[in-house]
């Protein structure tokens, strides 16, 4: 058993003047770190000819401030609808307003996911942009931005994995974290399933993409660094949806690992829902990409 680190605060630092309060969580930044360093990546991207169809970049470097004023868009907008929609539409639909509430926490990968997607589409139409080149460019960084807001989700005691005895197992803290461990002898040990999948869906992925785009020039291949996107991601959730705590919403007492679908003892979790099309998408993505390569 591991203690959760002491002195850590979803919080890193807050400023009052007067009535003005403003804070900076660590989510928040996450964000903004993972954008900028998508911003980064894609600018280098851009600037080898060689790794494109043609050794023609699909797009300016100049452009992709305008590209990113659409994504972070496509990110709030959809990350928060896709929670709704996924998660709480009962909730939200007695409680509407708070659909505007995105500082009170509550977004969704998927949801966030589809919001890029429409949002790099109309984007990519408008200044004709190839939808599969783009598409490879969108998802070069994107594993940064995963692999922070899931140390993000560490940092907040929040998204826990399910109670386990493994000896690298994080003592939670939280009271949400905690709940189902009341008729348990304390402490409340879980996996930090956060961790596994800043790991997977981060890192791991992170380096596969780089390693395919710059030493096997994938990105000659339109669409197919997408496909890889998809079905890294999508086999990463999948994998640590079965260490990952069920939302809260979905568990009963016929149903306390929380699936979504249930059939017998067994399931699939909303997540495993969500990332399985995802892994179809993938390979459809590689299988139709670009058969000869550019030179």
């Amino acid at each position: 058993m591991i203690p959760f680190p002491d002195g850590i605060s979803p919080d890193i630092f807050t400023i009052s003047l007067g009535s003005f309060t403003f804070t900076l969580y660590w989510y928040a930044l996450a964000y903004v770190v993972g954008i900028l360093a998508w911003w980064k990546i894609a600018a280098i991207a851009l600037k080898k000819n060689t790794f494109w169809p043609d050794n023609i970049p699909p797009m300016q470097v100049a452009k992709l401030e305008d590209l990113v004023t659409y994504l972070v868009l496509g990110i709030i907008i959809g990350g928060r609808l896709g929670y709704v929609i996924f998660y709480k539409p009962a909730y939200f639909l007695n409680n509407p307003i708070e659909i505007m509430f995105v500082w009170q926490g509550g977004m969704s990968f998927h949801g966030g996911l589809f919001g890029v997607a429409l949002a790099g589409f109309y984007f990519f139409q408008r200044n004709s942009v190839t939808i599969r080149s783009g598409a490879d460019l969108l998802a070069l960084g994107s594993p940064v931005g995963l692999f922070l807001g899931r140390i993000a989700n560490f940092i907040n005691d929040e998204l826990w994995g399910r109670i386990t005895d493994v000896p690298w197992g994080f003592i939670v803290t939280s009271p949400e974290a905690s709940r189902v461990c009341e008729e348990l002898t304390k402490p409340c040990v879980r996996h930090p399933s956060q961790i596994y999948e800043a790991i997977l869906e981060g890192l791991i992925l992170f380096f596969i993409m780089v390693y395919l785009a710059v030493r096997k020039k994938v990105l000659r291949f339109p669409g197919f660094l997408a496909g890889v996107f998809f079905i890294g991601y999508g086999s990463a959730r999948c994998f640590v949806e079965l260490f990952r705590q069920p939302d809260v919403q979905f568990q009963s007492l016929n149903n306390p690992l929380g699936f979504f679908i249930q059939i017998g003892d067994f399931g699939l979790t909303m997540g495993q829902i969500l990332s399985i099309p995802m892994i179809v998408i993938g390979f459809i993505l590689c299988f139709t990409s670009g058969r000869r390569k550019t030179v």
